[in-house]
């Protein structure tokens, strides 16, 4: 049979809510967001946040492929890049901690604002690849919540691309919220002290991320 639209609209239109409401939850990928910014400004969450969306196509791609028969054949590796996932996180806001710790370094210009003294990873892409390919909540969305909004009697191909183009575009958009509210915050601080304690609050959000990733193993 031969359908006018790649999707069902009824299908998609209830896909778009039930994205709507995951986007806007936190989670690893949207409390990195704020981290990010904080740690590193708004350049650095839209770069985040394009390795997060490549992440997300890159599960979109493994779901076209067969995501679920290959979680069922292979349970152990997918635990595996979660667990190693969560322990980068845990290690990038570890980091994060011992720099509230050591405090500010290099000259102190009054009045003016300064960047947090973090060094995180060495790109906010990696990070944010990372922390999206590692991410529990991934899987759950392609092996329990998209395959219901499937339709097997259309081409596959055309209703992921779709279902794409809507789960990305509203991370992208609710994680650079997220994001550019974090780096909003950083660039109010002046004062050294203030800064230590931005410092171990991007720290124990990474960490949260981290547990979060942790507890949907």
């Amino acid at each position: 049979m031969t359908y006018a639209l790649p999707v069902d609209p009824e299908r998609y239109a209830a896909f778009l809510g039930v994205m709507a409401v995951l986007a806007v939850t936190p989670g690893p990928a949207n409390l990195f967001s704020i981290a990010n910014g904080m740690a590193r400004g708004r350049r650095a969450v839209v770069v985040g946040v394009l390795g997060m969306s490549l992440a997300t196509l890159v599960w979109f791609t493994a779901a076209a492929l067969g995501l679920g028969a290959l979680v069922l054949a292979f349970p152990a590796a997918f635990r595996v890049i979660a667990v190693g996932g969560a322990l980068y996180v845990a290690w990038l806001g570890g980091k994060a901690l011992w720099g509230a710790v050591r405090g500010p370094k290099g000259s102190e210009v009054p009045g003016r604002p300064e960047r947090p003294n973090l060094t995180l990873g060495r790109s906010a892409f990696f990070d944010g690849f990372m922390v999206q390919l590692a991410n529990p909540k991934a899987v759950l969305f392609f092996t329990a919540v998209l395959p219901p909004f499937l339709d097997l009697g259309r081409p596959l191909g055309p209703q992921l691309a779709l279902f794409a183009l809507a789960t990305i575009g509203m991370d992208m958009i609710t994680m650079n919220a997220y994001g550019l509210g974090g780096a909003a915050l950083a660039r109010r601080m002046t004062a050294p002290g203030f800064r230590r304690g931005f410092d171990a609050a991007v720290g124990v959000l990474l960490l949260a991320a981290a547990v979060l990733i942790g507890l949907r193993l």
